[in-house]
Parts: C-alpha cells; sequence; structure tokens
C-alpha cells in the first residue's frame, strides 16, 4: 500500500485525537523503537506492511516536529499547557520529571538537523522553566 494511504489511515484514526502538536510528537517519538530506529504500529503494519507503516509514521514525526518549531513561542508554550491541561497527571507533576528527567529529548526525529534539535530543546527548555515559575514548581535538588 502507498504511503498516502498509510498517513490519511494514522491521521483519521489516531493523530486527529491528539490535540496538540507537542502531543503528537511524543506519541509518534514513543513508536519508536530505541534499539533499531524503526516505527512501529502494530494497526498500521498488518494494513499497511512494516516498511510502509515505517516510513509513514517517520514521516509524521519529521512534520508534526517542523510543524512545531515553525510556531512562535506565546504558540509553543500554549500548546504545552494544553498537552499539560489534558494529561491524567497533574500538571505541576509532570513539569517537575519533565525537569528531572527532560523527556523531550528523545522526542526529536532522528533525522533532524543539529541546529533544529538545538532550537527544540532550548526552546522547551525555557518554556519549561517559565511555566515551573508560573506553576511555583520547586527545581528538584540534584543531589536527592
Amino acid at each position: 500500500m502507498e504511503p498516502s494511504r498509510a498517513a490519511t489511515d494514522l491521521w483519521r484514526h489516531t493523530l486527529s485525537q491528539i490535540p496538540t502538536v507537542l502531543g503528537r510528537i511524543e506519541y509518534l517519538a514513543s513508536l519508536r523503537n530505541s534499539k533499531t530506529g524503526r516505527y512501529e504500529h502494530h494497526g498500521l503494519e498488518l494494513r499497511f506492511g512494516g516498511d510502509s507503516a515505517n516510513d509513514t509514521l517517520r514521516e509524521s514525526h519529521e512534520e508534526s516536529f517542523s510543524g512545531w518549531l515553525a510556531l512562535p513561542l506565546e504558540e509553543q508554550k500554549y500548546q504545552i499547557e494544553q498537552y499539560l491541561d489534558a494529561q491524567e497527571e497533574p500538571a505541576k507533576e509532570i513539569v517537575e520529571a519533565w525537569l528531572r528527567l527532560k523527556p523531550f529529548t528523545t522526542w526529536v526525529p532522528a533525522r533532524a538537523r543539529t541546529s533544529e534539535r538545538t532550537l527544540f530543546l532550548t526552546d522547551l527548555d525555557a518554556l519549561v522553566e517559565l511555566i515551573r515559575r508560573e506553576f511555583g514548581v520547586v527545581l528538584p535538588d540534584p543531589d536527592a
């Protein structure tokens, strides 16, 4: 099957249900196998084959990532706030975990340029710091 049909299927059944660009980036990154770098999605693989599923997920991840980078910082902050509001866990706990674990370092597509990676991580660090201050989240003790 051609990737465009797989992409349409992915959007219709999955990505359209994720309300933020950041959420889509996180989701798509979670489908990347850390051992092989291939994207894996059982349903897409069954319908369209492993290679088509991998290509579709990789391209969707790269497109979402590029879309995020094109957003003004104010919109990125709004998207993070919307992302946090949509989670089951309290926003303060997520922000605390982000400060400690920096999970968003794994959300960058493998083929992103160094400058794109740096921009993404620098912007997220700054925005999470801003949100940390607004929420009154205490910085984690690095010796704890």
